[in-house]
């Protein structure tokens, strides 16, 4: 890429000028009126041995001139000493045609060409309803996980879920005391709140409960028709879910198929001496570690969550040999897969540090943080259907025969939208009504822009839209802009943010929709080729970019 090249001559410069290589960047200006690429470098080395900036400037950009670097049109210094480098007018013009030949595949990139990348989210578990934790951790790990692709890794999105534990007894015990449904939805969210208040308030409701958790594990005949018909509820009503929200996965996971492999490992590890006896239970020290000591197995000889995960690491592997495991989960989970995650590479060392957990931060509505435990839980179905009705008043398509899946391709792109426009670690406070505007800054702004452009092409009709034409004589932000996609992907990628994308995708929208309302595109005049490339252009980025965000672009808004 184009700033690697240039810090390579600036690095060049440096060293022929005999000055030390500090630790500058080359990187985009925020102002788009200040070049293509910025570097600070003059301002890190003049701190260091002394020197005048304005002057160690000068001496910088004239060595740097003396290369007549290939694409730069002009290099110029700015402000206390910063430089800035501007590309010729041909460069953007070829990166538009390259542009629209590639489609599909413009801003993708081989950085992980060669690398097997399992990525584990969203984790719903079956007796419980689907909340908007769930949502948070699908939205982040189908986008990471669709950059992984984009960016050349061969990769796997799985789930894992729990079908046994706790959970699953408080919400049998629940069904059969409040003589509920086990094949309804609805019925099993219930059952399980009541289960679990039950648990808290009741200790002979507590005591059955964890007498029926033994006969899960044991598979009693007697209430394996009961758990099967629920288990296969809660399966189907996530798949409804996953469709909505345009997730697929490789393969499924649950706590019944790994808690055994997970025991024998906590067994392996006691031989080991990595994990110790105490008060009947087994438990791993993380003190030692910076960590916390979590049980494995409890004082009844019942596997916990960590013996669990020990063994669906195994499994993880045993189904596609990863080198890097990723599991995006909320951040309050953090310490609690530091703990596993080091436990397991004691146990398997030369796996060492192909575990990765990304923590997401929680979406709170106006009642602040919610809970599970006691009803007042925000399901993602409900938050999804909220926010589909709301779109249902918006939509100009609506007497349309495709008008349920602009809906739903609204709805879903605003929550997404939402969820992804800043750092997965942050926290959310979701407004419905701002997650649905058209005036910027929200996932339907970007579907509108989008549609916006494809609508334009589809006007042109056989004008000749893949042809790059006559440019105008200046350089416009547009080509500025769209050349950075590729970049902005690859950073996403790397850092596990995709709301670099976001903020990309954003500004890009803004300057197309601006430069739209004040050019005539299909004018017949000599540029009209041109324009129609560049709208082209920006079609593909947000197209692409969209995908990545795992939101659908309507052709029609």
């Amino acid at each position: 890429m184009m700033g690697d090249i240039l810090s390579n001559h600036i690095s060049e410069v440096l060293k022929e000028q005999g000055f030390p290589i500090p630790a500058y960047i080359v990187e985009h200006p925020a102002d788009l009126s200040h070049g293509d690429y910025t570097t600070n470098v003059v301002l890190i080395l003049a701190k260091e041995i002394g020197k005048d900036p304005q002057e160690l400037a000068q001496k910088i950009v004239h060595a740097l001139e003396q290369k007549k670097i290939e694409e730069v049109a002009k290099i110029s210094i700015a402000g206390a000493g910063f430089i800035n480098f501007y590309f010729l007018q041909s460069f953007f013009v070829r990166n538009i045609f390259e542009i629209l030949q590639k489609e599909e595949t413009w801003g993708s990139n081989t950085s992980l060409v060669g690398e097997k990348i399992m990525i584990e989210h969203s984790q719903p578990n079956p007796f419980k309803p689907f909340h908007i934790g769930h949502l948070m951790s699908n939205t982040i790990g189908e986008s990471i996980s669709r950059l992984m692709r984009f960016s050349g890794a061969d990769v796997r999105a799985v789930n894992y879920q729990g079908d046994v534990g706790l959970h699953v007894a408080k919400a049998m015990w629940g069904i059969r005391d409040l003589n509920l449904n086990p094949q309804s939805i609805e019925d099993l969210g219930k059952a399980y709140v009541h289960g679990n208040t039950q648990y808290e308030d009741s200790e002979i409701a507590k005591a059955e409960i964890i007498e029926l958790n033994k006969k899960i594990y044991k598979h009693d005949p007697a209430i394996q028709d009961m758990y099967e018909v629920g288990r296969d509820t809660s399966l189907k009503h996530f798949d409804e879910l996953y469709e909505i929200l345009g997730s697929r996965f490789d393969h499924l996971f649950f706590e019944g198929d790994v808690w055994e492999t997970g025991k024998a490992l906590v067994g392996e590890g006691k031989e080991k001496g990595i994990f110790e006896e105490s008060e009947g239970a087994t438990v791993f020290h993380g003190e030692p570690y910076g960590l916390h000591t979590r049980v494995f197995i409890t004082a009844a000889d019942i596997p916990t969550y960590e013996a669990k995960d020990l063994g669906l690491i195994e499994a993880k592997r045993d189904f596609f040999p990863f080198d890097t495991s990723i599991t995006v989960t909320a951040v309050e989970q953090e310490q609690y897969f530091n703990t596993v995650f080091k436990a397991y590479e004691l146990l398997r060392p030369k796996r060492k540090g192909a575990l990765v957990h990304i923590a997401h931060g929680m979406m709170q509505l106006s009642s602040g943080k919610m809970s599970s435990r006691r009803g007042n839980i925000i399901t993602g179905e409900s938050l999804l259907q909220d926010v589909q009705d709301r779109a249902q008043s918006l939509i100009k398509e609506s007497s349309k025969e495709n008008a349920h899946e602009i809906v739903d391709a609204v709805a879903v792109g605003a929550i997404k939208y939402s969820i992804l426009k800043q750092a997965v670690r942050k926290n959310i406070s979701f407004d419905p009504e701002k997650s649905l505007s058209f005036e910027g800054d929200s996932g339907p702004y970007l579907q509108y822009t989008c549609a916006r452009a494809h609508t334009l092409l589809e006007k042109a009709g056989t004008k000749k839209e893949k042809e790059v034409g006559s440019p105008p004589p200046h350089t416009g932000d547009i080509e500025r802009l769209v050349y950075r996609f590729p970049e902005v992907v690859l950073r996403a990628q790397t850092e596990y943010e995709p709301h670099y994308l976001v903020t990309y995708l954003t500004l890009l929208a803004g300057v197309f929709n601006s430069w739209y309302a004040k050019e005539k595109i299909l004018d017949g005049g000599p540029e009209e080729a041109y324009k129609l490339a560049i709208t082209r252009a920006v079609m593909v980025t947000l197209k692409n970019g969209l995908w990545l965000l795992g939101i659908k672009a309507p052709t029609k808004m």
